[in-house]
């Protein structure tokens, strides 16, 4: 099992864009229309599938809301933080942006 992350632990990431609340990490990505949240949900897949660890996603125009948590650590771990920065990486590189 993966070790929690402390709030401090957190927050020392630095991973801009995404929020701490509870048990997890929030982030919104405006992605302006439908088909491009569509591309950014299927890269989401991709790399969660890569990672063995998998998002929650809610996908609606025009914007792609995705939250991050350890489910069997009961919080946010590493894999959470690494997931994170992969997710803005490839929303970045799309040109999507977080709210």
């Amino acid at each position: 099992m993966d070790e929690m992350l402390t709030s401090d632990e957190i927050q020392a990431a630095e991973l801009g864009e995404w929020r701490h609340e509870g048990d997890s990490l929030q982030a919104s990505f405006q992605t302006g229309d439908f088909a491009t949240g569509a591309e950014l949900v299927a890269q989401i897949a991709a790399a969660a599938e890569l990672a063995n660890h998998h998002p929650d996603i809610t996908l609606t125009y025009p914007k792609v809301e995705v939250l991050l948590t350890t489910h069997d650590s009961g919080g946010v771990t590493s894999k959470d933080v690494e997931l994170a920065r992969s997710i803005s990486a490839l929303a970045h590189g799309i040109g999507v942006v977080a709210e």
